[in-house]
């Protein structure tokens, strides 16, 4: 049921008049200027970035095993052989990045897929995705890098990619060239 708002008649208007009193109207006031705001800046990105090195340098292991026969790499028909060597040695510039850590296949799979789809939309060309090492893997082997590498050989708008330099991940993160 919709009620009606209670009308307001004459005497109510003087009554509330009387019980107010005398008012002056007040006189406009300037809001306060909006500062600034500074850019963003990533710094998350930076810490992760600048914790590489040291968190290398936890581990018990020689990266040398590690490294020999994990690289990732790939190249679509059609496209020159110097395409792919130029993306290993990091001549393109990582525009985006997305991190796999903690996830399980099937959210794995998901994010990739939309991370990829915004990419495109914003016309980014060259993405770093961080699968990890697969160290804390089962026998089965490191599951997010296999599922990046199968799904990334799929998709009809991936280039060419292939396992990042060291200071980028090393075989634990894979630099991805999109279609233009």
């Amino acid at each position: 049921m919709k009620r009606r708002s209670p009308t307001v008649n004459e005497d109510d208007s003087q009554l509330f008049r009387e019980a107010i009193g005398d008012v002056r109207p007040m006189a406009p006031v300037e809001p306060v200027p909006e500062r600034p705001r500074p850019a963003p800046h990533p710094h998350m990105r930076d810490a992760d970035e600048a914790a590489v090195p040291a968190d290398s340098m936890l581990f018990d292991y020689d990266p040398a095993d590690l490294e020999v026969g994990e690289e990732l790499s790939y190249l679509r028909d059609g496209y020159p052989p110097k395409l792919l060597k130029q993306l290993k040695r990091g001549q393109f510039s990582i525009q985006a990045e997305v991190d796999l850590h903690q996830m399980n296949a099937a959210a794995a799979q998901l994010t990739i897929a939309e991370f990829l789809a915004e990419c495109r939309h914003d016309g980014i060309r060259c993405v770093r995705i961080i699968h990890g090492k697969g160290l804390r893997s089962k026998a089965a082997g490191p599951v997010l890098k296999g599922l990046t590498d199968r799904l990334l050989r799929r998709r009809d708008d991936v280039v060419a990619f292939a396992s990042a330099r060291p200071a980028q991940g090393g075989t634990g993160a894979a630099v991805v060239l999109l279609k233009g």
